[in-house]
């Protein structure tokens, strides 16, 4: 039993991955030990938010970083600061920057939904989103076209939401981005390598503390230390709505130290065993066909891909993912590509027993 069923919920299985929708991911005894004993004591905040934009900073590399309740907050502060400057009038009127250079130029094939808009997110930090090139494709000139004395920067995004083929790469949009004296802000929310895009010459990068680092509800943003202290200051302005609280904070802290001291490519190589598990039984439920697939972003998550034909199963993907949702416990999978038949299963998240439940209830569905 968990806690979530003692108030009368039901168990989740989550095979979906580490989403917002289901909590994200757990955290271990040592950021769980962190966070407490961070919520049990008083720190003055801006000192523990500076001292911990030191600490990040060595896991990333970058001159100073600062952390957000997550990692869209980190890029709506990080905007507002791009926009203010840190100057307190400015501050003071955002979201609101009529008359302001606001202008964030990404390609539309970036303009992505995460269960929210990323515009959205640019937009509560007083930005006005603007989309360059098609949804297919985005050659140079639209990126530098689309530049104005409005711009206050380029914004690219690493997800598997995004459009992967036909976009402008990321050194391309780096170089565009300088010569235009601009600065280059990378949504990098799932990534895990909290080094890479700052040593490729990128200004600020976003990323989540709840995803791959499997910390606390939390985030930051690591970059350049004047555009990190223009951030820190929309703690005073509209940062206030999105605080993260001391014991988020201790808790991303000891997540990085666990994070850099773990055996990635044994845990790698571990889920790839529990895909191939999952797929040879799914293999054996008649009228299911399942196959490992990678990540689509090219990160080294691996998934249990389930190919749904209606004609044999009688039923669509969308149908199976219904019969899945329903009852407790309820398993939820990825469903990107549900419109085309498909279902994926991650392992990452899944703890002992949850696979069996997953092959007993696809078994079920499919004898019924």
């Amino acid at each position: 039993m968990s806690i979530y069923q003692d108030i009368g919920l039901a168990r989740v299985i989550n095979a979906s991955g580490r989403v917002t929708v289901l909590g994200v991911s757990t955290i271990s005894d040592k950021v769980a030990k962190a966070a407490v004993e961070g919520g049990q004591s008083y720190v003055v905040i801006d000192d523990l938010i500076n001292r911990a934009g030191e600490i990040i900073s060595r896991y990333t590399g970058a001159e100073d970083s600062c952390p957000t309740v997550c990692a869209s907050a980190a890029i709506a502060i990080s905007i507002a600061g791009l926009i203010s400057k840190g100057k307190k009038s400015i501050m003071d009127r955002l979201p609101d920057s009529t008359g302001l250079a606001n202008e964030i130029i990404l390609q539309k094939g970036h303009v992505i939904n995460f269960n929210a808009p990323i515009e959205t997110m640019i937009r509560l930090g007083g930005g006005v989103p603007v989309e360059a090139g098609t949804a297919t494709e985005v050659v140079p000139e639209d990126i530098e076209e689309a530049i104005t004395d409005k711009t206050v920067a380029l914004m690219y995004v690493k997800s598997h939401h995004c459009v992967q083929k036909g976009m402008v790469d990321l050194p391309v949009m780096i170089d565009i981005a300088h010569r235009n004296n601009l600065p280059l802000i990378i949504d990098a929310a799932a990534e895990e390598d909290f080094r890479k895009y700052v040593a490729m010459g990128a200004d600020l990068v976003f990323y989540s503390g709840a995803k791959a680092l499997e910390a606390t509800t939390s985030g930051f943003v690591t970059g350049k230390r004047e555009y990190i202290a223009w951030a820190k200051k929309q703690y005073k302005g509209i940062g206030r709505a999105m605080k993260i609280g001391k014991e988020g904070i201790m808790g991303l802290l000891a997540a990085l130290e666990q994070y850099e001291n773990k055996d990635k490519e044994a845990e790698v190589a571990k889920n790839k065993e529990i895909v191939n598990d999952l797929c040879g039984q799914i293999n054996q439920i008649p009228n299911l066909k399942a196959e490992m697939i990678q990540d689509e972003a090219g990160r080294a998550i691996y998934r249990a891909r389930v190919f749904v034909d209606p004609e044999k199963t009688g039923m669509t993907a969308a149908e199976l993912d219904r019969r899945l949702k329903d009852g407790d416990p309820t398993i939820r999978c990825r469903t990107e590509f549900m419109n085309l038949g498909m279902l994926d299963f991650d392992p990452r998240p899944l703890v002992a027993g949850d696979k069996e439940l997953i092959v007993e209830k696809l078994k079920k569905i499919m004898e019924a």
